[in-house]
C-alpha cells in the first residue's frame, strides 16, 4: 500500500467535517461580540439541519438517475464553496445587518449554511469516492474525518478558548452571622492568544488541503496504483478490456465469498439479509444520532459541574478517541454482526451515564469527589471510542456492497443526525431542561 495515498486520503477524510467542528468550538470567542449571542448555537442547530437538502438531492440522482449525476465535479464546488466561505468568515463574521428593527448576523448565518451544506453533502460524496479505492483506505479516510474534529480543538485549545480563572468578587461578597465577609467566585474568560479571523484563515487553509489532496487522488500516478481492478467513474465501474459497464447498483464481489453463493437480498453482493441490512442501518443512524448530536449537545451540562479542567480534558479526550478508533480498525478490522452490537450496547452504556449527568447538573453524582471527574472523562473516552469503531466497521462492511451502498450509508449518517437534533434542540434551547453547572461556584449537598 502506498503511504502517499494513505495520506492524502486522511487529507481528503478530514475536510469532511472541519469548517463545522471548527465553528462549534470557536462559539467561546464568537457569541459575545455578535447580537445573537448564546441563542447562536440554536440557529446553528437549524441551518446544520436546513443543509441536508445538499446529500437530499445527491442521494435521489443516485437512485432515479444512477450515473447522471458528476460526482468528482459535485467534490470540486463543495470543496471549493467551503474553501471560499470559510475565508469570507474571517472578513465578514463580525458584520451585522438591521432586519425588521433588530441587527443580526445575517453574514455569519448565510456563510454557516454554506458550510453546513459543504459538509452534509460530503457524507454522501467523499464516501462513494472512495470506491474507486482499495478497501484498506476507506479506514484512513476515517481516520482523516476524525482530525476534522481533532485538530481544530487542538488550535482552539493553542488559542485559549473557554480558559476560566476563577476570582474573587468585590461585587458578590456575603456577611455571615458572626461578621465574616466572604467572596463568591466568579468564573473570568481569559483573552485568546489570536483572534476568531484568524482562526477561520486557519480553517479555510485546512480546506485548501483538502482540495489539493483530493486533486492528487485523482491524477497523481502512485494513487493510480491503489485503485482496485476497473475504475469508477460518477459511481459506475469500468472494466477497460471488457468495455462494458455496469451501473453503480452492480457492486465488487468480495474475493472471500464463493462466486456461487446463494444472494441473500438484492442489495449489494446479497451477501447480507433484508433484516440485516436494516439492522446495519439502525445501528448506523443510532451511533451518528448519539455522537453528532445527542451527547454533544450535552457535553458543557454534563462536565461543567465537576470543574473546567475536567470539561476541557473530556473534550480533548473525546477528540482524540475518534481518530484512534479508525486507527484500531486499521489493524482489527472486525466485521461480526454480533460484536457490533455488543460495542454498540457498551458506548450507548456510557452515553446513558453521560446523559445522567446532564440530566443531573449542576450536582450529578461524586460531584464534590476526584472519582467523579475521571469517570465521566473515562465515559466519555469510552463512548467515543466505541461508537466511532462501530461507525467505521459498518463503513467498511457497506464499501464491499458497492458505490450504491456508500451514498445509503451517508444518507443514514445524515438521517440519524437530524433525528438527534429534532430530539434535542426542542429540549436543550425551547424547554431548557438541562442546568449548567458554574465552573467556579457550583454548590451542591
Amino acid at each position: 500500500m502506498s503511504l502517499l495515498t494513505h495520506l492524502l486520503a486522511c487529507l481528503f477524510g478530514m475536510g469532511s467535517w472541519v469548517s463545522i467542528n471548527g465553528l462549534w468550538v470557536e462559539l467561546p470567542l464568537i457569541v459575545p461580540q455578535i447580537p445573537e449571542g448564546w441563542y447562536l448555537p440554536s440557529y446553528l442547530s437549524i441551518l446544520i439541519q436546513m443543509a441536508n437538502v445538499g446529500p437530499l438531492f445527491v442521494t435521489l440522482m443516485h437512485r432515479f438517475r444512477p450515473g447522471a449525476l458528476n460526482e468528482t465535479a459535485v467534490i470540486y464546488v463543495i470543496i471549493g464553496l467551503g474553501t471560499a466561505a470559510s475565508f469570507l468568515l474571517g472578513f465578514f463574521w463580525k458584520e451585522t445587518v438591521v432586519v425588521a428593527g433588530v441587527s443580526r448576523s445575517v453574514a455569519l448565518l448565510v456563510l454557516t449554511f454554506f458550510l453546513a451544506t459543504v459538509d452534509c453533502t460530503s457524507s454522501v460524496t467523499f464516501l462513494p469516492f472512495m470506491m474507486r479505492l482499495k478497501p484498506q483506505y476507506l479506514t484512513t479516510y476515517y481516520i482523516g474525518e476524525g482530525v476534522s474534529g481533532l485538530l481544530p480543538a487542538l488550535v482552539a485549545l493553542i488559542q485559549g478558548v473557554g480558559v476560566v480563572r476563577c476570582l474573587n468578587s468585590t461585587q458578590s461578597l456575603t456577611h455571615s452571622l458572626n461578621g465574616s465577609v466572604t467572596f463568591d467566585l466568579q468564573a473570568q474568560y481569559q483573552p485568546a492568544n489570536f483572534s476568531p479571523e484568524e482562526f477561520f484563515f486557519f480553517l479555510s487553509a485546512m480546506m485548501l488541503v483538502c482540495l489539493v489532496a483530493f486533486l492528487l487522488l485523482n491524477y497523481h500516478p502512485s494513487v493510480a496504483r491503489a485503485h482496485p481492478t476497473g475504475r469508477y467513474t460518477n459511481g459506475v465501474k469500468e472494466e477497460s478490456n471488457k468495455n462494458r459497464k455496469w451501473a453503480e447498483q452492480k457492486t465488487m464481489m468480495d474475493p472471500y465469498e464463493p462466486e456461487n453463493q446463494n444472494r441473500r437480498s438484492s442489495f449489494g453482493t446479497g451477501a447480507y439479509s433484508w433484516m440485516q441490512v436494516l439492522y446495519i442501518f439502525v445501528i448506523l443512524a443510532w451511533t451518528n444520532a448519539l455522537t453528532n448530536v445527542v451527547l454533544p449537545s450535552v457535553q458543557s451540562y454534563s462536565c461543567l459541574p465537576y470543574g473546567n479542567k475536567v470539561y476541557h480534558l473530556s473534550a480533548t479526550m473525546a477528540a482524540v478517541s475518534n481518530p484512534l478508533a479508525c486507527f484500531i480498525a486499521l489493524f482489527l478490522p472486525i466485521r461480526s454482526l454480533l460484536i457490533m452490537a455488543a460495542l454498540t450496547v457498551v458506548g450507548s452504556g456510557a452515553g446513558a451515564y453521560i446523559m445522567g449527568t446532564a440530566v443531573l447538573s449542576p450536582c450529578p453524582l461524586l460531584v464534590n469527589e476526584t472519582s467523579g471527574g475521571v469517570i465521566i472523562v473515562l465515559a466519555w473516552i469510552l463512548f467515543i471510542l466505541t461508537l466511532s469503531y462501530v461507525k467505521v466497521i459498518i463503513g467498511v462492511i457497506l464499501r464491499d456492497e458497492g458505490h450504491s451502498a456508500l451514498v445509503w450509508c451517508g444518507a443514514v449518517v445524515q438521517l440519524g443526525s437530524l433525528l438527534g437534533a429534532v430530539t434535542m434542540f426542542p429540549l436543550v434551547s425551547v424547554y431548557s431542561f438541562f442546568s449548567s453547572g458554574d465552573p467556579c461556584n457550583t454548590k451542591c449537598p
